[in-house]
């Protein structure tokens, strides 16, 4: 219990940037905080488009607002650190060779809990936190972490698959289904996920079923080579007898 609420106080004073304990923290407009050069950082990126953002709830703030160190959260955190809450996340949660590894991180990449097929990002489970709490994000499909984002993306149209054409056998994108693939069968590529997972289970009912009968095939050649056998040695037996008796009486 007494490692569950150091946790819990490490979450509430990291910085979801760096994921460090927050160092010079300020706190923006929309209520969440930083370390003053982690969001620095991330506004002077955005200073081209001259809107700039938070990089958990995504509101925009014009013009760029000025950073102020919240006194009163950096004394907290400097309680945090004297009574030995800091700590590191454990190794076994960075992302290693063969892992899927958080676009957000930065330093040390946390391992992906989830990728969106919308941001076309992959996210540790803290900073996947606002596709579940933001309504922006509440609508944008969630998949197991996976390396392979940029196959659900038209090569030609730089736009998401999300289309299945029965007639070409094929994902495709909304630019496409209203281009080449005019007037082809097309369904959604849910749906045609769901079909195909029917009949892969069909298929695999169906291997089955011929698996039994294959094996009741064989139990049943099995048993007529018992019986032929079994016939056969009392044939022999059978004959055996036959000819004793017969030189007996000789």
């Amino acid at each position: 219990m007494a490692q569950q609420g150091n946790q819990t106080h490490e979450v509430k004073f990291c910085c979801s940037i760096c994921l460090d304990l927050l160092k010079d923290p300020v706190t923006i407009p929309c209520g969440h905080n930083y370390c003053m050069n982690c969001i620095k950082t991330h506004w002077d990126e955005e200073d081209q488009k001259k809107i700039h953002s938070c990089p958990q709830c995504r509101k925009t703030f014009t013009p760029r607002p000025v950073l102020v160190k919240n006194t009163m959260l950096a004394e907290l955190v400097e309680e945090v650190k004297n009574i030995g809450l800091q700590a590191a996340p454990a190794d076994h949660c960075y992302a290693g060779p063969g892992d899927v590894a958080c676009d957000v991180c930065s330093g040390r990449k946390l391992k992906a809990f989830k990728s969106c097929l919308v941001c076309l990002a992959s996210y540790c489970e803290q900073h996947l936190q606002p596709h579940y709490e933001s309504p922006t994000f509440k609508k944008h499909k969630l998949v197991e972490a996976s390396f392979k984002l940029q196959d659900t993306i038209c090569s030609r149209h730089d736009e998401v698959m999300k289309i299945f054409c029965r007639t070409d056998q094929q994902c495709i994108c909304i630019v496409c289904s209203m281009d080449e693939h005019k007037g082809h069968d097309t369904v959604s590529a849910a749906t045609a996920r769901t079909e195909k997972q029917k009949e892969l289970s069909q298929s695999r009912q169906n291997i089955q079923q011929r698996l039994q009968v294959r094996e009741k095939d064989v139990k049943d050649l099995q048993k007529e080579v018992k019986t032929i056998n079994h016939s056969a040695n009392k044939a022999v037996e059978h004959s055996e007898k036959i000819s004793g008796g017969f030189f007996r009486i000789r």
